[in-house]
């Protein structure tokens, strides 16, 4: 038996876990997998995968449930249809991948004609008490007494059916079956593989088998889960452990002698394969390999990465798969301090499942021929530039590098970015072109390796400048009037491309700041300051839609909401529309603002929420709306009037505003508001769908007092969750520790009173990367009450513009841009003394 690794350019790497991978909490030892728990965000629509994966790997096999299954298995009564061996993890729309699933069962005295192949058939019931998942290993015992333990290689699924005994009939399932057997009769094991998705969306599939040794190899067309176009995938699927008895093609639910089927859009089927009594334990393997060039590259990866597989390999993979997210997980350490496995759970279970994706797909990738890595499952970047992206480029740099050249790839052979893309189709856009935002946020904390900067600016002026004919997958779309009016209007009239004609406040926002993030780029790294001036100029769009006198009633009672001024829509001719300011929040018509031709003119979020998102240029906002008291109390109100919803990524950013106002104290209070209330280690342990880890990723960097303004050299400060945490940069090998003084596990300590960096006095409520690279020690002492620490103008993160204590202009913005600008453009110089 051999089993692969991985390859050259893989993100994954094997090795022996350090002291890192080992927690003390009290006087046990733990390695940090035994707080990593797959199941948190398995149901209540966290849609989280559960599953045997490894970090990135493109294998993700489970069992699929029949119900909300976006990430294949849900902790709740769903019965389950089958076993399949590629997912997404916490994705909205659609359900995603799940091709080919396979499922097992005893026939009724062993006749394969009775046995149920149909999905609505066959399903079972699962065991409660069953399931068991952690890194590497997922098993669910079903009620027909037939228990299935999953794991896996990159490429490649392997899992391990135990059957019934002889001398144990099988439970009835939920059709009402109830296989029976002679007493001088053995179940004969019986297995089949289906030609379909989780989403039913196959076009045309074909399978065929070898009578012989059983081997079933195979393809189907399929369509993406959020996106257009379609995609072919391959398997190859073997089977171990028991002599073939008797095999052949199913369609339609009936089986039949045969060696091949094809199907189109109507119908359905596959293979089957029926087994004598198994040599060993009643148990028997299913290996299946997966590929996207061809069945017999399925079979390559296969027979390459599991060899000639035992009843034993399936433990063999598991301490690989162990291994490699032990590594992964590794450069983070806890001193816990007394902290709950309530909040270790959420913490290093968040960190897991944002390395669950994206999805090394390289050297499969049947679109183009490149060096390049590929890989997938960028779903969607809107999501992921907040937090995903960043705690990325913290814990794993060189992955972080891959994910970058692989944009960079597409833009090479498909003349845009991707905002979304799954399965190598094109994904919604749901804003703005926020790869931007990625790229120039790696650019500005070191990820450089193999990265071709000068292609990320041509990129990045592709999408400022140049509007594709369809801007719902790629791009910006009403470039026009973004150009000339200096906001999307309502009711765009658009000449140049096509796209949904909603969202007109929140693309305005969105755009402004993408354009702020280019305007860095090009002043620093391209030297470039007509762009800069042109960029940042336009980044200060958000203003144009900014209507001061508009107010805002609460739709329960009516009553005024005593704040003013908010942005609204606009006509093409500049005149004013309306969309209430709390619509489209948990207050008033929640779901009304999604992506459809009817939504509204925000995404998923109400006026309220993107009135707050001017990232760049903080100061000025808190200016516009009155001053750092007015910003805090309206801020107040939005997170305890009930229109936060912390479930979607926008609403992150929220919770650390105060920072700019002067207040991190109270940045720090809604942290623990939200955690570990919404975010804990329950299975319903996440308010939203995870998408990639995005909730995840949050959890873990407000957990470790470290949350970035995404596109920006900025890290707010508040304290971590634990006595301390430290991060070892895997390049560098340099150790950056937060640690709190007065460190109190109940959280009455959750306002630093004064702070310092490598023994020195430490007065700023924000860090940059440099703290990362070259490492250190900030030491935060914790009080029960605020504290004027971090909350002088000079101490505020950067900005655009002027800032005082209560809104007033200070400096008269030159010296501020200056700090400002230098904060943002020299990571790695003597960042930590600019504007101190």
């Amino acid at each position: 038996m051999r089993l692969l690794g991985s390859k050259p350019n893989a993100v994954v790497c094997f090795g022996v876990l350090g002291a890192a991978g080992v927690l003390a909490q009290g006087n046990d030892k733990k390695s940090i997998l035994d707080y990593v728990d797959p199941l948190i965000g398995t149901i209540n629509g966290g849609h989280v995968f559960p599953g045997a994966t490894l970090p990135y790997g493109m294998a993700k096999a489970v069992a699929d449930v029949n119900g909300d299954n976006q990430g294949g298995f849900t902790s709740d009564n769903a019965p389950i249809k089958g076993f399949s061996h590629m997912h997404d993890s916490g994705t909205g729309g659609a359900s995603s991948l799940g091709n080919f699933p396979i499922f097992p069962q005893i026939c009724e005295n062993n006749d394969v004609t009775k046995c149920k192949y149909a999905a609505w058939e066959r399903e079972a019931l699962r065991k409660q008490g069953s399931v068991k998942a952690s890194p590497g290993y997922f098993a669910v015992g079903l009620d027909t007494n037939i228990h299935a333990e999953i794991s896996v290689s990159n490429r490649t699924a392997l899992y391990r059916f135990t059957f019934p005994a002889s001398s144990a009939n099988p439970a009835p399932s939920p059709n009402g079956t109830n296989p029976t057997f002679t007493n001088s009769t053995s179940p004969a094991p019986h297995i089949l593989l289906e030609l379909i998705d989780l989403p039913d969306s196959r076009q045309e599939a074909g399978i065929k088998i070898d009578n012989e040794s059983g081997r079933m190899t195979g393809w189907g067309v399929f369509g993406p889960s959020f996106g257009i176009g379609n995609y072919t995938s391959y398997f190859c699927a073997d089977f171990f452990g028991a002599d073939l008895k008797a095999s052949g093609i199913w369609d339609r639910g009936v089986p039949k002698n045969g060696s091949s089927l094809d199907l189109g859009l109507s119908g359905y089927g596959g293979a089957w394969v029926q087994f004598e009594k198994p040599e060993e334990k009643e148990q028997i393997l299913v290996r299946v390999g997966l590929s996207f060039i061809s069945s017999a590259r399925a079979c390559e990866n296969a027979e390459r990465e599991i060899d000639d597989p035992g009843l034993d390999t399936l433990e063999d993979l598991v301490d690989v798969a162990r291994d490699a997210w032990e590594e992964k997980l590794g450069v983070v350490d806890v001193v816990p301090g007394g902290a709950s496995e309530v909040i270790l759970r959420a913490f290093w279970s968040g960190i897991y499942r944002t390395m669950i994706s994206p999805q090394d797909y390289t050297g499969e990738n049947p679109l183009w021929e490149s060096d390049e890595p590929y890989y997938d499952s960028f779903y969607c970047i809107w999501d992921s530039f907040r937090s995903i992206h960043p705690l990325i480029t913290l814990l794993d740099p060189h992955g972080q590098a891959l994910f970058i050249r692989t944009l960079l790839d597409v833009y090479r052979h498909e003349g845009k970015l991707p905002d979304c893309r799954m399965s190598f189709c094109k994904g919604f856009t749901q804003g703005g072109s926020n790869a931007d935002i990625v790229l120039v946020d790696s650019w500005l904390k070191g990820i450089n390796a193999g990265i071709d900067w000068d292609l990320a600016y041509e990129a990045m002026l592709s999408d400022a400048e140049i509007e594709p004919p369809n801007w719902d997958v790629e791009g910006r779309g009403g470039l026009a009037s973004w150009k000339k009016l200096g906001y999307i209007p309502k009711n765009d009239v658009d000449v140049i491309g096509e796209g949904t004609k909603t969202r007109s406040i929140s693309r305005t926002v969105e755009y402004a700041y993408n354009d702020f993030v280019i305007a860095l780029f090009a002043l620093h790294q391209q030297h470039d300051e007509d762009a800069y001036k042109k960029y940042l100029h336009r980044s200060g769009n958000w203003k144009n839609l900014f209507k001061p006198n508009q107010t805002s009633i609460l739709p329960n009672n009516g009553a005024d909401t005593g704040f003013v001024g908010f942005l609204q829509p606009k006509l093409p001719d500049g005149t004013w529309d309306f969309q209430d300011p709390i619509f489209c929040s948990p207050l008033l018509d929640f779901t009304g603002c999604y992506l459809n031709p009817s939504g509204g003119e925000t995404y998923e979020g109400p006026v309220w929420l993107y009135t707050f998102f001017v990232p760049g240029d903080m100061s000025t906002l808190i200016h516009t709306l009155g001053g750092a008291d007015s910003f805090v109390k309206r801020l107040d109100f939005f997170h305890d009037s009930g229109m936060c919803y912390i479930g979607d990524e926008q609403a992150f950013l929220k919770v650390f505003l105060y920072h700019y106002a002067g207040r991190p104290g109270l940045s720090s209070k809604r942290a623990h508001y939200y955690i570990p209330s919404q975010f804990n280690d329950t299975v319903g342990g996440i308010p939203g769908n995870d998408d990639s880890g995005a909730m995840g990723s949050f959890a873990a960097l407000t957990m470790m007092g470290i949350f970035p303004n995404a596109g920006q050299d900025v890290y707010f400060i508040t304290p971590p969750f634990f006595e301390s945490v430290s991060i070892t940069n895997p390049q560098t090998g340099n150790t950056a520790t937060i640690r709190n003084k007065n460190y109190d596990p109940g959280f009455k300590n959750i306002y630093i009173q004064s702070a310092t960096l490598n023994g020195e006095p430490y007065a700023r409520n924000w860090l940059t990367h440099k703290f990362f690279l070259e490492g250190g020690e900030l030491e935060l002492v914790l009080g029960p009450e605020e504290s004027e620490w971090g909350t002088r103008p000079q101490d505020v993160p950067p900005s655009l513009g002027p800032f005082g204590k209560n809104g007033t202009i200070e400096d008269g913005g030159g010296g501020v841009e200056k700090r400002w600008y230098m904060a943002q453009t020299q990571p790695r110089s003597a960042v930590l003394e600019v504007g101190a």
